[in-house]
């Protein structure tokens, strides 16, 4: 394969997560909007995080994200990660400000950075080598999942749960 089109396939795929991110970023935002903000303290299990916390772990992975780009993600982390702000709503301006910062770092990103790859776990205990944009893609996953839990928390909390990917008892399309 030339150069020139491996070039032109890290760009296409480049792009296509961008778009994917963008829209998926989007549709959690609408979530988090969408949350009785006096109920972030929920815990539906002592062995769940609060509303609050779960929300947190998008802005951390969206750092994550932006520090393996900038080779500068740290694994084993040295030290316990930041807590979460004390209210919703400044989890959600973190997640805003965490997610437009690392759309631009992408955006930005050279096809040769995004062809190399970063220490991560791949197996408990067990560091190894990811390709940056495997990584991007398995934390763009990773939201989507906690997304999925953060919509149960919604629908304890008495709170609405936005369409998603389709209709919702509370958004119906039809």
């Amino acid at each position: 394969m030339s150069t020139t089109t491996q070039s032109q396939i890290a760009a296409s795929g480049k792009q296509k997560y961008l778009a994917t991110f963008d829209r998926e970023v989007a549709t959690t935002l609408k979530l988090l909007r969408a949350y009785p903000a006096a109920q972030s303290e929920l815990r539906p299990h002592e062995k769940l995080k609060t509303a609050r916390e779960l929300a947190w772990i998008f802005v951390m992975e969206a750092g994550m994200a932006t520090a393996a780009l900038q080779d500068e993600l740290q694994m084993p982390p040295s030290g316990p990660p930041p807590e979460a702000p004390a209210n919703l709503a400044e989890v959600i301006t973190a997640f805003e400000a965490a997610t437009r910062r690392l759309h631009d770092v992408v955006e930005s990103a050279s096809e040769e950075s995004l062809a190399g790859t970063v220490r991560f776990f791949v197996a408990p205990k067990t560091l190894g080598d990811v390709p940056k944009m495997d990584f991007l893609w398995f934390l763009l996953h990773d939201q989507i999942h906690h997304r999925g839990q953060f919509s149960i928390y919604q629908r304890i909390a008495g709170g609405k749960v936005p369409s998603i990917y389709g209709p919702s008892a509370d958004e119906p399309w039809f």
